[in-house]
C-alpha cells in the first residue's frame, strides 16, 4: 500500500546547553500569546459589543496568568483522572512530570471555566463575556497544540485503507499506514472552529453574553467527535461503551450543554450600551 513516510522531527525546538524548549511547550507559549493579542483586538472594537467592552485590556492582561494556570493544572488533572488514573495511582510522582506529555483538553477546559468564574467574581467583571472572549480565542491554541502532537508523532490515527493516499506510517505505531488524525483535528478544532466563531462575532454574537461559549461547546464537541472516528484510542483505554472513545464520551455533554446555552442566549435581547468613557479596571 502506498503511504507517506512520516517526517520525523526533533521534539526539541530550541536548546541552550542543558536547557531545551520542546515544540509542545512552544505551542502552548505561542498559542497563549496569540490568543492574548487577538483578544485585545476584539476588546478594542466597541461595535462588536454594542458599546464599550465589559472587560478592559488591563483586566485581560491580569487574566492571562489565571487562565494559563487553569489550562495547565486542569489539563493535567483531566488527563490523570480521565485517561490514566490507574497508572498515576501507582506512580504518583509522575503526575508532576509534565515534560513527558499527557494533557486533556476537557480537563483544560474545566480549568478555564474555573479561572473565568473566579476572576470574574474577584474582579467583578461579566463572567459570561469573559468566557466568550476566552472561547473566541481558544481555537488558536487548539490548532497549535494539534500541530505539536503531529510533530511529536503522538496521538496518531487509526489504520487507513488504500483510498487514503496521504496515510502515514508513524515511527511508534507499527507498520500500518494510518490517518494523520492530528492534522484532521488541527483543521477541525482550530481552523474550522475559529472561522465559525469569527463569523458569529462579526454578526454580533458578543452582544449576547454566553452565545460564543455555547457555540464553542457545540462546535468543538462536534469537531472532536468527528476527529475521534479517525484517531486511535488511547492504548490504556481502548474502545469503551458501544465502541465509543473517551474523547467522544466527554464531548457529547459539551454538545448538549452548548446547544441549550445557544438557544437560551440567542433569545435574549442584544447588549446595547450608550457610548461613554471606557470603564476603569479595578486596582
Amino acid at each position: 500500500m502506498f503511504a507517506i513516510a512520516f517526517p520525523v522531527f526533533d521534539p526539541v525546538a530550541v536548546s541552550f546547553g542543558p536547557f531545551a524548549i520542546r515544540w509542545y511547550a512552544l505551542a502552548y507559549i505561542v498559542g497563549i500569546v496569540g490568543a492574548w493579542m487577538y483578544a485585545r483586538l476584539l476588546l478594542r472594537r466597541d461595535r462588536l459589543w454594542g458599546g464599550p467592552a465589559p472587560i478592559t485590556t488591563l483586566e485581560l492582561d491580569d487574566f492571562i496568568l489565571w487562565v494559563t494556570l487553569g489550562i495547565i493544572l486542569g489539563g493535567r488533572t483531566g488527563y490523570v483522572l480521565f485517561y490514566n488514573l490507574d497508572f498515576f495511582i501507582q506512580h504518583p510522582a509522575e503526575i508532576f512530570q509534565l515534560w513527558k506529555g499527557g494533557m486533556s483538553f476537557h480537563g483544560g477546559f474545566l480549568g478555564c471555566v474555573l479561572a473565568v468564574t473566579l476572576f470574574g467574581r474577584v474582579r467583578k467583571v461579566s463572567i459570561l463575556s469573559l468566557g466568550d472572549i476566552t472561547c473566541a480565542v481558544g481555537p488558536i491554541g487548539l490548532f497549535l497544540g494539534r500541530l505539536a502532537n503531529f510533530v511529536n508523532g503522538e496521538l496518531w490515527g487509526r489504520p487507513a485503507d488504500a483510498s487514503v493516499p496521504w496515510a502515514m506510517v508513524f515511527p511508534n505505531a507499527g507498520p500500518l499506514p494510518r490517518h494523520p488524525s492530528q492534522l484532521y483535528e488541527a483543521g477541525l478544532e482550530g481552523i474550522v472552529l475559529f472561522t465559525i466563531l469569527a463569523l458569529m462575532i462579526r454578526a454580533g454574537a458578543l452582544k449576547r453574553p454566553g452565545l460564543i461559549i455555547g457555540a464553542f461547546l457545540t462546535f468543538y464537541g462536534l469537531a472532536r467527535i468527528t476527529g475521534e472516528f479517525f484517531r486511535e484510542p488511547d492504548v490504556q483505554l481502548g474502545f469503551l461503551w458501544g465502541g465509543m472513545t473517551m474523547g467522544m464520551l466527554l464531548s457529547i455533554p459539551m454538545v448538549i450543554i452548548g446547544v441549550v446555552v445557544m438557544i437560551v442566549t440567542s433569545r435574549r435581547p442584544p447588549r446595547v450600551v450608550a457610548a461613554s468613557a471606557p470603564r476603569e479596571a479595578a486596582p
